[in-house]
């Protein structure tokens, strides 16, 4: 009985290990056919003009992306500033404050359960709280959909951060006499701070490719955005209606559209992944 225990036990191991490996494998290769065929298609329409340029006209070739290029870079750099210190706040609250608590099990919840809300559903709900009150689409209106996207992202991986500095550390801080605040600010955070700019980077990627929510708030614009309380142009809707026309100059636009979001997303999840392996060498 022993003995064929444990041969069940060996061949259930290998198992496991076969279907796992052919697991990865496939979506190792669905990644590699993904970027292969991006890249194949989009870095044909990658040059100059693309970065400089507005979109031309229906059916008039040339022209390039530059409007939704630096609209996506507004309303991102508009998230971080509006997602990032809430989450981390909260994510302070939770790791330092809350450990335990009512409250801060109320919160790790509602922050679970955003996680998992689908973007689109944010999106609407910017739409009725936002775009429906001021009368108009907007960039602010699409950073702040983005902010509710990161939010949990980066409320969770500061608490996780947080979690991992020893408690040592703040025990020494606090004999000296330091108030806890002084502590989480002036020792716990200068300790996770690599793991913190990784969260962020982990945001950043995970907005870059949405679209849902801004075709509920920002819209989109074939100019400049010249300022963010207007329809502004973006990548992720602009690739998703170049894609839909009849033109094949628009169709090779949302190609080099979709290479430029996939090597954003691509640079900063290596980035992130790098700075992680550099911690954990460095320890």
């Amino acid at each position: 009985m022993k003995e064929r225990s444990f041969i069940f036990r060996r061949l259930t191991d290998l198992l496991v290990r076969i279907i796992s490996a052919l697991a990865a494998l496939v979506g190792l290769f669905f990644l590699g056919w993904i970027i292969y065929i991006i890249l194949a298609r989009g870095a044909a329409a990658i040059n100059w003009e693309f970065f400089t340029e507005l979109p031309a006209p229906p059916g008039m070739p040339g022209g390039g992306l530059a409007n939704a290029i630096a609209g996506t870079l507004a309303m991102t750099v508009f998230a971080v500033l509006m997602g990032v210190p809430i989450g981390m706040m909260a994510g302070v609250f939770l790791s330092e404050f809350g450990r335990g608590s009512r409250l801060g099990e109320w919160i790790r919840f509602c922050t679970n359960v955003l996680m998992g809300t689908p973007s689109i559903i944010i999106g609407v709900f910017v739409y009725v709280v936002v775009v429906l009150s001021t009368g108009n689409f907007s960039g602010y209106a699409g950073a702040a959909a983005l902010a509710l996207i990161m939010l949990p992202v980066v409320t969770r991986t500061t608490e996780d951060m947080l979690n991992l500095v020893p408690d040592a550390l703040r025990e020494s801080a606090l004999a000296l006499g330091a108030p806890y605040w002084r502590v989480t600010l002036g020792v716990v955070f200068p300790a996770a701070k690599t793991g913190l700019i990784t969260g962020t980077l982990l945001a950043v990627a995970r907005v870059s490719g949405e679209t849902a929510p801004l075709l509920f708030t920002a819209l989109n614009s074939t100019f400049w955005p010249d300022s963010l309380n207007e329809p502004t142009a973006n990548l992720t809707v602009t690739i998703f209606n170049y894609a839909m026309s009849p033109y094949p100059d628009w169709q090779a636009m949302a190609w080099g559209g979709s290479f430029l979001i996939t090597a954003g997303v691509l640079s900063a999840t290596v980035l992130a992944r790098g700075i992680l392996w550099m911690r954990s060498k460095n320890r």
